[in-house]
């Protein structure tokens, strides 16, 4: 069943752009000549916070000035980007934000949350403990928890996917990086939606692999860590909802090391001058490593953030890591 349908979409898309610019859909001839492919690169990284998740945020949160007390406050967990979409909508709103972020967080993804207006508190050591603590706490100080997935924040972030597949026709295949899935599911319902057959190819890290790894058991499967610098992907357990639509819409679910996802974010720097997160990242990496598979296909990659610290930046593009 459907998360919405296409009139519901281009509602949100609507709304959503009286708040954020379309973000282009750009094939790039240096890009194409490194990797001898042809390949469309949308830049979600163009978004005022950086991020296609600013999307979502501010659809979700329209959703709650009709559904609940807001006088509560929001509270939500991220790794970053979702966090600052939160924090970003609930200062267009009037509503008070409290962010949840591991230890070890981007400090420049922090420093953003709190530039919104956001309550950033540190706790756990990966996401799942983050969002498992913010649950307590939204009980303890009655504030309104906001989940990872949620049918407003997939209608929201899902405006990309319609730019997209207005950008661009007949796609053979779409790369989409996939962490608790809002990005890979929305993409899948946009395209439904639209009954076009572009197949999605969901990319993860090979050390968070408990996406892939639920893909092709067919059920979820817990891992005990997700280790890689790429935390919009750092996923261990993944949602239900999210993975009954990816079993059903995407084609499959691949993997790509940390050394490859470096090498994309050097290779977007350098081909087309522009900034790439971690997991913004790795659809090119995945791309490139099913080169043979793309050859003469018209293939996009999302590149959905460019929120990476500087100092992690400059380590990647002097090959220090």
């Amino acid at each position: 069943m459907s998360l919405f349908d296409l009139a519901e979409l281009r509602d949100a898309a609507s709304f959503v752009r009286q708040y954020v610019a379309s973000t282009p859909t750009i094939r790039w001839p240096l890009l194409d000549l490194a990797t001898g492919l042809s390949l469309y690169v949308k830049h979600e990284n163009h978004t005022k916070l950086g991020a296609f998740k600013v999307r979502g945020g501010l659809t979700f949160c329209q959703h709650l000035m009709g559904s609940s007390d807001t006088r509560r406050g929001v509270i939500s967990a991220t790794r970053g980007n979702h966090g600052q979409s939160i924090a970003h909508a609930a200062r267009q709103f009037g509503l008070t934000a409290t962010i949840v972020v591991p230890h070890g967080n981007a400090v420049e993804k922090n420093a953003a949350m709190r530039a919104w207006g956001a309550e950033v508190i540190e706790h756990g050591d990966d996401f799942q403990a983050a969002s498992e603590f913010a649950a307590d706490y939204a009980a303890r100080e009655d504030l309104i928890m906001i989940p990872p997935f949620h049918r407003e924040l997939i209608r929201g972030v899902a405006t990309y996917g319609l730019e997209l597949f207005e950008q661009v026709a007949k796609l053979d295949r779409v790369y989409v990086p996939v962490g608790m899935g809002s990005g890979i599911c929305s993409l899948i319902t946009v395209r439904d939606a639209l009954g076009v057959d572009t197949e999605i190819i969901g990319v993860v890290a090979s050390g968070a692999d408990a996406v892939a790894q639920s893909f092709r058991a067919g059920k979820i499967v817990e891992t005990s860590a997700a280790h890689t610098f790429a935390d919009g992907v750092a996923c261990r357990s993944p949602n239900k909802d999210a993975l009954d639509i990816i079993l059903r819409g995407a084609r499959d679910i691949v993997t790509v090391g940390d050394d490859q996802i470096r090498d994309a974010i050097r290779l977007y720097f350098s081909s087309c001058h522009t900034l790439a997160e971690g997991a913004g990242a790795v659809p090119l990496a995945a791309a490139i490593a099913a080169k043979q598979e793309n050859i003469n296909k018209k293939v996009a990659v999302i590149l959905t953030g460019a929120n990476i610290d500087r100092t992690e930046f400059a380590r990647i593009l002097a090959g220090d890591t």
